[in-house]
């Protein structure tokens, strides 16, 4: 729990539908929260978990019925089918950063600390995103701020960051903050710097391509009946979820025959709305508010 406290447990759980004897995947094991849920439900299954982060190693509990993979969950058909395990009766994805991650200064996640601009949650990646901050055009600086972090001034954001890299790198969180300093909402500057802050930690962990394949896969993994339950964080990844199980694609295009009915949609959605966590678990985890859930059942 010191890692991370898993959010929507008892939810995630209920909604995995899990069997004693059943094969299951946690694509992000973190501080195995929701792992350990998991392989409790277990009497003969196996659990298989993901996580890119090797600190996450250190959270590997000794059963027999868990096989953790150092690897980032966008291989995930290409793993289970080395283990020959396809299909699989459901998969959990808690897409949140661990709370681990955010609390280690060294990291580079929080505007808390005067650390390195790193971000990377597979530290052997070369990109950093002191890389993305120095290298990056500025237009392409602007792209990122405005769709992975929705930041309403995200050009005048990508002008000042361009303008400062000139006389010095830009190498630290602070450097960073004081760079933009004239762009910050002065009234909510946590929340403005969170936003700056998430579009880096994206695209240095190309997240969105990620998540793309790891949907699109998750429908050639998991069993008929089988269930896939995915925690996300912001609008863009719950916008992408919400989109695939509508739709079959994480764009949301929809693909229609010729009498006007829906193709190639895997999943049926259990979840109408988003579950959210109660009042009860945001007082005791504040990081948790933010939290949606959504649960389907392969069709």
């Amino acid at each position: 729990m010191d890692y991370h406290e898993p959010v929507l447990l008892r939810e995630a759980i209920e909604g995995m539908n899990i069997k004693a004897g059943g094969t299951y995947i946690d694509a992000t094991y973190g501080g195995g929260g929701h792992s350990g849920a998991i392989l409790e439900k277990l009497k003969n299954g196996k659990l298989f978990a993901f996580d890119q982060d090797e600190d996450a190693e250190k959270n590997a509990v000794q059963d027999k019925k868990l096989t953790l993979l150092k690897s980032n969950f966008r291989y995930i058909k290409r793993f289970m089918r080395y283990y020959h395990v396809l299909p699989v009766d459901g998969i959990l994805a808690d897409l949140g950063i661990s709370s681990h991650q955010v609390d280690t200064a060294s990291r580079g996640f929080s505007t808390r600390f005067d650390a390195p601009l790193d971000m990377r949650m597979n530290v052997q990646q070369k990109l950093t995103a002191a890389d993305v901050i120095n290298t990056y055009p500025e237009e392409k600086l602007k792209s990122i701020f405005s769709e992975y972090g929705e930041v309403d001034n995200a050009s005048k954001v990508a002008y000042q960051i361009a303008a400062a890299r000139k006389s010095r790198a830009i190498e630290t969180t602070k450097q960073l903050i004081e760079a933009i300093d004239r762009c910050i909402d002065k009234r909510f500057p946590s929340k403005y710097l969170s936003k700056i802050f998430q579009a880096l930690r994206i695209e240095v962990n190309d997240e969105i391509n990620a998540l793309k394949e790891f949907l699109t896969q998750s429908a050639e993994v998991i069993t008929k009946g089988g269930r896939l339950v995915v925690i996300s964080y912001h609008s863009l990844e719950d916008r992408m979820v919400k989109n695939y199980l509508r739709t079959g694609k994480p764009d949301g295009e929809i693909e229609k025959d010729l009498y006007g009915n829906v193709l190639n949609v895997p999943f049926n959605s259990l979840t109408k709305k988003p579950i959210t966590p109660s009042e009860e678990e945001i007082k005791r985890n504040p990081r948790a508010r933010s939290a949606r859930m959504r649960i389907a059942e392969k069709i």
